[in-house]
């Protein structure tokens, strides 16, 4: 056996480490892991595995002194170990009782209901990025006038959700051009998405030019809107006030700023993105996040989406002692209710 590797003593008096940290907040002495009869071993043996896992980087000790507590290592290990789980017990799980109240299929009130009630079950802030309206698929699409130069696009996908976006144009519109318009989108581009639509008409433009006029000209000239914000993802947050004040993240400045980020969400809606992918739940303790003054934070996210289409993001962010074996499970529950949601709309669905 390597000497770097832990026995599975060890790892139970980490995990016992982590646990009363997380509950209470305060530095862990051997004394107390002892008081707790979960592990067979005496004080002194307690205290040499205390030791040797602060000299392995899992605890350091505050002051000479005090007990000890877990760094960023030690809270990556007791974190895998919870993820390695093959299940996440239900019972993990608070009972959440919201469902939708009506039958609609507005993708926004969903996504709304799920990041209220991921930040008031994890007392932490909720945050849901919802998709790229440009990059999904649509079964009908319609352009809706809205002013001479602002048009609203209504996008139905295939799983039968309403999506919106308003666009800006630098040609003047009629709704009957608009009218000509999504006909000829959906009559030749149902199934595709607007991305799509965009690059075919900047290669088809001629061929139908002398059939639609100056409409399609419009239309490209519209959806040129499309490939900036396509780039761009819209976040949900909800909670931020719930961060204040928690223990480890007193630092007023760093808040102030962090605040700030979250208020621009685009650059927070980057970092999260890059972590969208089909494992179940993913981690992000401190600085794993690169992201700046989210260093005492940590990020606990998963993908919800339709079939194998990962649509986006949502979880919970909160401080570094955030009680892992209750987030992780509900950010888990959370993916999969939105992703059933999604896939059987216009039902009622418990979340």
């Amino acid at each position: 056996m390597a000497k770097s590797a832990l026995r599975d003593k060890d790892k139970k008096v980490l995990s016992l480490v982590v646990e009363s940290f997380v509950r209470n907040g305060r530095p862990v002495s051997s004394g107390s892991i002892c008081q707790t009869r979960r592990v067979e071993a005496s004080p002194a043996t307690l205290r040499n595995i205390m030791a040797k896992l602060e000299e392995m980087g899992y605890l350091s000790q505050p002051h000479t002194s005090a007990g000890r507590v877990p760094t960023d290592k030690g809270l990556r290990h007791y974190v895998g170990r919870l993820l390695e789980e093959r299940s996440l017990p239900e019972e993990r799980v608070p009972l959440i009782q919201e469902e939708f109240t009506s039958r609609t299929a507005d993708l926004d009130s969903l996504l709304l209901q799920a990041c209220r009630i991921l930040a008031d079950t994890s007392d932490a802030l909720g945050f849901v990025i919802s998709p790229r309206i440009f990059g999904l698929p649509f079964e009908f699409l319609r352009f809706v006038k809205i002013s001479d130069r602002r048009v609203l696009v209504i996008l139905v996908t295939p799983f039968h959700m309403v999506l919106t976006e308003t666009l800006e144009s630098s040609l003047p519109l009629t709704q009957a051009e608009l009218d000509r318009a999504s006909q000829y989108v959906n009559q030749n581009f149902r199934g595709r998405t607007i991305v799509a639509v965009r690059e075919a008409l900047v290669l088809e433009l001629p061929k139908y030019r002398a059939k639609y006029e100056d409409t399609l000209d419009k239309l490209l000239d519209l959806l040129k809107t499309s490939i900036d914000k396509e780039g761009e993802d819209r976040i949900l947050l909800q909670g931020t006030s719930r961060l204040l004040g928690k223990s480890g993240l007193s630092d007023l400045g760093k808040l102030r700023s962090l605040f700030r980020s979250f208020e621009e969400k685009a650059s927070l809606a980057r970092l999260l993105s890059d972590f969208i992918s089909l494992d179940r739940v993913k981690v992000l303790i401190g600085s794993e996040a690169n992201f700046p003054n989210v260093e005492d934070c940590s990020l606990v996210l998963s993908h919800y989406g339709y079939s194998n289409q990962v649509l986006g993001t949502l979880g919970v962010i909160g401080p570094k002692r955030i009680p892992y074996a209750k987030i992780i499970p509900l950010v888990d529950r959370m993916a999969k209710r939105v992703s059933l949601a999604i896939t059987v709309f216009g039902k009622e669905v418990s979340l």
